[in-house]
């Protein structure tokens, strides 16, 4: 496996490393300090995963990940976030990132991002999705889609992205679980999502979620 770890802080980075050559035995990893060094190293070394850190010196993860892509469009971009990046996803989901991640993540939840993303699918740490979600309770956001789901449907969505379970947001709309199968499936469908991570990610990038 070929990875790149793009951040500015050379003492994560280089832990970062460490944990994933612990992990990925065989991996070739190479590393940058911004967003510019990257996109030089991308000339001469293509990866299967890159972990991206958004805000850093010189050229940040957004401007990287964007131009990375126009570039090589199969690349797989994982953004490296702390709390208080919230400002930032909707860029980096607009440019092309594949999956979100706390810088504070446990090596297993980083490993489970890497493979999910290989996999083809997308990635997004429970506690990042909840803080969204909290974040959105607390602006005004007008639903851009509001014809692609129903008002039923939102508020379906909504307990999906604070990590609800059917069978829970069954209990808590005083609905039953079959029917929120049903909804779900329907969500799928309308959102050509294949799978509940893709549309939660879809939900954020389009703003669906609402109060």
């Amino acid at each position: 496996m070929k990875i790149i770890i793009c951040d500015d802080h050379t003492l994560f980075r280089n832990g970062l490393r460490m944990l994933l050559q612990s992990c990925y035995a065989n991996a070739d990893i190479k590393e940058a300090a911004n967003g510019q060094e990257f996109l030089l190293l991308l000339k001469q070394f293509v990866p299967d995963i890159i972990l991206m850190d958004i805000d850093m010196p010189v050229t940040d993860g957004i401007k990287a990940t964007s131009e990375a892509l126009a570039m090589l469009p199969e690349l797989k971009i994982i953004a490296l976030s702390m709390f208080g990046d919230e400002i930032y996803y909707y860029r980096m989901i607009a440019a092309g990132a594949k999956g979100f991640m706390l810088k504070n993540s446990e090596i297993n939840d980083v490993t489970e991002a890497i493979d999910t993303v290989l996999a083809g699918d997308v990635y997004f740490s429970k506690e990042l999705l909840i803080n969204v979600v909290k974040n959105l309770r607390n602006e005004q956001h007008i639903t851009k889609n509001e014809e692609i789901l129903t008002s039923r449907e939102l508020e379906i969505l909504e307990l999906i992205c604070l990590g609800n379970s059917n069978a829970e947001i069954g209990e808590k709309l005083f609905i039953s679980k079959r029917t929120v199968d049903k909804h779900r499936a329907n969500m799928l469908e309308k959102t050509n999502s294949r799978n509940t991570a893709q549309l939660v990610m879809n939900a954020i990038r389009h703003q669906w979620i609402r109060t």
